[in-house]
């Protein structure tokens, strides 16, 4: 048996310790950590990865994209496909800065108090790189979409980008700089998920209290004050105030489950994508057990 070779490529001077050690408890055998990688450098190194096994071995590699900067990973996974030809390609999955998994998390613990298909779901730090890929995950399960920022023009932005990748979702955008305007926003939803800037609270315990037909409140903002008034960081589907709550920590070990599951799922086959919709459509099966 061919060992399982897992090639980090991360954007960062230093690769991610806490991806490697996933990796590692996921069951990798071997782990070629990069760091500092630029789109220009992925061709070589996806290279060394296609060419040094038979097509058949192929699917004993794997290419993890990673760093803090989501952007900046997003780019180098499209090189990584750009090079991919014929069957020379590997599986390969992306989470920069842990937002593709944190945001499939998210997304399945709301769902399991609320059909996502029908609902009102409210993104607060909606586009940040989690709050856009939560939002994109809703959105594409049928939830009516609202994205909150503190700039409107951004918001708007981030409800069109996802409108061109999911036909027929039903977005709008506001404001959360204005109090009024983040209340409105909350009144008639069933979910809030809360993916801003850390050490800073988006809603307050009085606007939380005053939705009235709240059900489930993730706030996924670990640093105090956390994002959502009354919600603490280790709950994980507790009630509060008539409210179904998750902190960060709550919702961090399914994040974690998901994210070992999709690397040992890399190892199935050698022509696998993991983005954020296949990422989410692991947990969906990890829920499901």
């Amino acid at each position: 048996m061919k060992s399982k070779i897992l090639i980090q490529l991360d954007s960062d001077n230093q690769p991610s310790v806490f991806d490697g050690v996933v990796a590692v408890d996921a069951g990798v055998d071997q782990l070629f950590r990069h760091g500092g990688v630029r789109p220009a450098d992925v061709r070589n190194l996806v290279y060394g990865a296609i060419f040094t096994r038979g097509v058949k071995d192929l699917r004993h590699t794997a290419i993890f994209v990673g760093g803090a900067d989501v952007s900046a990973g997003d780019k180098l996974m499209k090189e990584v496909l750009s090079t991919f030809f014929g069957p020379l390609r590997v599986s390969v999955m992306v989470d920069s800065n842990g937002a593709n998994t944190t945001a499939a998390a998210a997304v399945l613990s709301a769902a399991q108090h609320v059909p996502l298909e029908g609902s009102k779901s409210v993104v607060l730090g909606g586009t940040g790189p989690v709050g856009q890929r939560a939002a994109r995950l809703l959105a594409r399960a049928g939830s009516h979409v609202r994205v909150g920022s503190r700039s409107k023009d951004r918001a708007a932005a981030i409800c069109q980008s996802i409108s061109n990748q999911v036909p027929g979702a039903t977005l709008d955008s506001w404001s959360t700089a204005g109090t009024d305007d983040t209340a409105a926003a909350v009144e008639a939803t069933d979910i809030v998920i809360c993916a801003g800037t850390t050490g800073v609270e988006l809603l307050p315990n009085s606007l939380r209290l005053a939705a009235s037909q709240l059900k489930v409140a993730i706030d996924l903002n670990a640093v105090p004050p956390l994002g959502i008034g009354g919600i603490e960081v280790m709950d994980k589907g507790c009630e509060r105030d008539g409210v179904i709550g998750y902190g960060a920590i709550g919702v961090g070990g399914t994040k974690m489950e998901i994210h070992k599951s999709v690397v040992v799922k890399l190892f199935e086959a050698a022509d696998q994508i993991f983005d954020a919709e296949q990422i989410y459509e692991v947990g969906q099966l990890l829920v499901q057990k």
